[in-house]
């Protein structure tokens, strides 16, 4: 077990925040074993496809075979929501003594992975093996994480928003009462279950950072005792990340638009005289010009003159009005 001693001003200093570089790494555990998550799969498959060209032995090498991950990855967000690069840079300037530290620890009792083992010998080899893997996390974020930020972003922003209602209703025991089965809130201690290692950390002032993460299974503390406390947890809502959009209910564009306006708006793919308009929908002309007077004045058709006849067409804002419909 893993136990965090919080004090009033730790509890007052508790604080969330949002991390891509988190959630890249946490991305690698659930790359290299499926099993840990089902929600994901369909994630993980298409990122396979796409990782030809990178050094994926590397990669995942990073995660130890207990799941560990190395905490100068890691860093604690020193803002709300930094950006990739911006967490990257600060990886780049860990020390190579640091760097060799992390790494053994979240391996240990294993050996090194043959990827990291031969770079370890002085900090020389150290200090590339550092950039190498901040460029290689670099590639992988891009193609297999940053496509879908904004949308994991919004899950993560949802589960904080959630939260901090629970914290103000209940304080922290209602804040943890159902972050996680392993997390309990005793004493003044927040508690850590099942845990491969077992310390205690006193706060001292610290305070707690709170990480939601999509790819996160189960609350993850770092790994070594000596780092600030922060803890990153599974986030809410993730089941519905990986959905596909509902097929068009075409039902919601008629109630917004009434019948012969919707019928008249979906022929309009192509341009198209009031004429040919009436006949297509077997109402009069006169009928047509009155639907297309208020599709045009609120943007949604445009018109040209062709010789003696207007031709009218969607819009942009039709084209998305329909899209989306």
């Amino acid at each position: 077990m893993i136990s965090f001693v919080l004090g009033v001003e730790d509890l007052a200093d508790t604080r969330f925040a949002l991390s891509p570089l988190h959630e890249t790494l946490f991305s690698l555990r659930v790359l290299r074993d499926p099993g840990l998550s089902a929600l994901h799969l369909p994630w993980r498959r298409s990122v396979l496809g796409e990782l030809g060209a990178l050094d994926t032995a590397l990669l995942m090498s990073l995660v130890a075979q207990r799941r560990t991950l190395p905490d100068f990855l890691t860093p604690n967000p020193t803002s709300f929501a930094p950006a990739f690069e911006e967490e990257l840079a600060a990886v780049r300037r860990t020390r190579p003594a640091q760097v060799r530290h992390d790494l053994l620890l979240a391996h240990d009792p294993d050996p090194l992975p043959t990827a990291l083992r031969d770079a370890l010998a002085d900090d020389r080899r150290v200090t590339g093996l550092r950039d190498a893997i901040c460029d290689v996390l670099r590639q992988y974020w891009e193609v297999a994480v940053e496509p879908m930020w904004p949308r994991m972003r919004l899950v993560l922003e949802a589960d904080m928003t959630y939260r901090a209602r629970r914290l103000a209703l209940g304080g922290a025991r209602l804040l943890f009462a159902d972050m996680h089965p392993n997390l309990r809130w005793q004493g003044g201690e927040l508690r850590i279950d099942k845990m491969i290692s077992g310390h205690r950390v006193r706060a001292s002032g610290r305070g707690l950072l709170l990480l939601p993460s999509v790819f996160a299974h189960k609350p993850a503390p770092p790994v070594s005792p000596d780092e600030p406390p922060s803890l990153v947890y599974p986030c809410r809502g993730v089941a519905t990340l990986w959905d596909t959009a509902p097929p068009p209910d075409n039902t919601a564009l008629v109630s917004l638009l009434g019948a012969s306006r919707a019928r008249l708006l979906a022929l309009l793919e192509e341009p198209l005289p009031t004429v040919e308009l009436a006949r297509r929908l077997r109402v009069t002309p006169s009928a047509v010009s009155q639907h297309l007077r208020v599709l045009h004045a609120t943007g949604l058709v445009a018109r040209a003159r062709d010789g003696r006849q207007v031709l009218y067409r969607r819009s942009p804002l039709g084209d998305r009005l329909t899209s989306g419909a």
